[in-house]
């Protein structure tokens, strides 16, 4: 019985050393950050306006608000459910706010960098947080806040230092301004460090109740001959359909992970509907007599969804 013990947590060391931790134990990535931007002036373009704002969550937006309409509205399904309406008109009076402080800075950098009022110039900020979860605990990453201005980084927040770092000499009058009002710095690191998180956390509790009852990814197994060597076959393992951009996809043989560099991926793309797809791909030998499936699994999911190689593979004579 102790020899048995033994030789499984010695395979399972291996398996930790060769393919790293299985998706159940990985550390999982979240991320919220709101993105405002503003032009120096109205460009008569569709969908273009002078003052756009909106909040990404693991990179999907979950609000939006702009110039025109001037009201923050919710772009996903599960925020219009759980959040109170006071929380959407806090928001647009806020939101309002920063479109009139961005108009107000926008003319104050012009004039700063002598650049022309009939030339387009845009002023960007960025900011919020990124964690990492594992289980029940919660680890803050990192905070980002942010300024750019015509796509050059104009000004940061150095979240250790508690301080602003200025890049270029036109942003040193604000770095100067800001860095001598220390309660101005404490509360960027405080909302980076601690009200970002508590947010990203309760929305993701949210959407999370949501994605548990959609429905699991769509998982597909391909083959067609390689166009490298034609004794051999391209075996690809498509999931597509899922919400969350942590799912975890490989292609097992004898049910045992392939090494990540053996297989080509097309990494985590996005689909017409905000859902994803990835997909991942390996050439076997034609006489090959493995057990070939492709594993999916997902923290929502209750368990792994295993495409067998085989019988439900499609065999593709022309290109995918």
């Amino acid at each position: 019985m102790k020899t048995s013990v033994a030789t499984k947590i010695f395979a399972l060391l291996c398996v930790f050393l060769l393919y790293g931790a299985p998706p159940s134990l990985q550390a999982e990535k979240h991320s919220l950050y709101y993105i405002y931007t503003a032009l120096s002036k109205p460009v008569d373009l569709p969908g273009i306006y002078q003052f756009t704002a909106m909040g990404l969550l693991d990179d999907r937006e979950i609000d939006s608000y702009n110039s025109e309409e001037q009201k923050k509205i919710p772009t996903q399904h599960w925020m219009k459910e759980k959040m109170q309406e006071d929380y959407w008109e806090k928001g647009t009076q806020s939101r309002k706010s920063k479109e009139q402080w961005f108009n107000v800075n926008v003319d104050i950098l012009m004039k700063r960098m002598r650049h022309s009022e009939s030339d387009l110039h845009v002023l960007q900020w960025r900011h919020g947080c990124e964690i990492e979860k594992q289980g029940d605990e919660v680890k803050f990453s990192k905070g980002i806040d942010e300024y750019s201005y015509d796509g050059e980084n104009f000004l940061s927040f150095d979240d250790k230092e508690s301080q602003w770092v200025a890049p270029v000499d036109a942003a040193l009058p604000t770095k100067r301004k800001w860095d001598n009002v220390p309660i101005l710095n404490q509360y960027t690191k405080g909302y980076l460090e601690k009200e970002c998180v508590d947010w990203l956390n309760k929305f993701r509790d949210y959407a999370d109740e949501e994605f548990r009852n959609s429905s699991p990814p769509d998982v597909h197994v391909f083959a067609k001959r390689s166009f490298r060597d034609k004794t051999k076959w391209r075996l690809t393992c498509l999931a597509t359909g899922f919400y969350h951009k942590d799912t975890f996809l490989t292609i097992r043989k004898y049910r045992s992970p392939l090494p990540e560099d053996e297989l080509e991926s097309t990494g985590i793309r996005p689909n017409h509907d905000e859902t994803f797809q990835m997909k991942k791909s390996v050439e076997i030998n034609e006489d090959e007599k493995a057990d070939f499936d492709c594993f999916v699994a997902q923290r929502t999911l209750k368990e792994p969804i295993i495409v067998r190689w085989g019988r439900q593979t499609k065999i593709i004579k022309g290109v995918i």
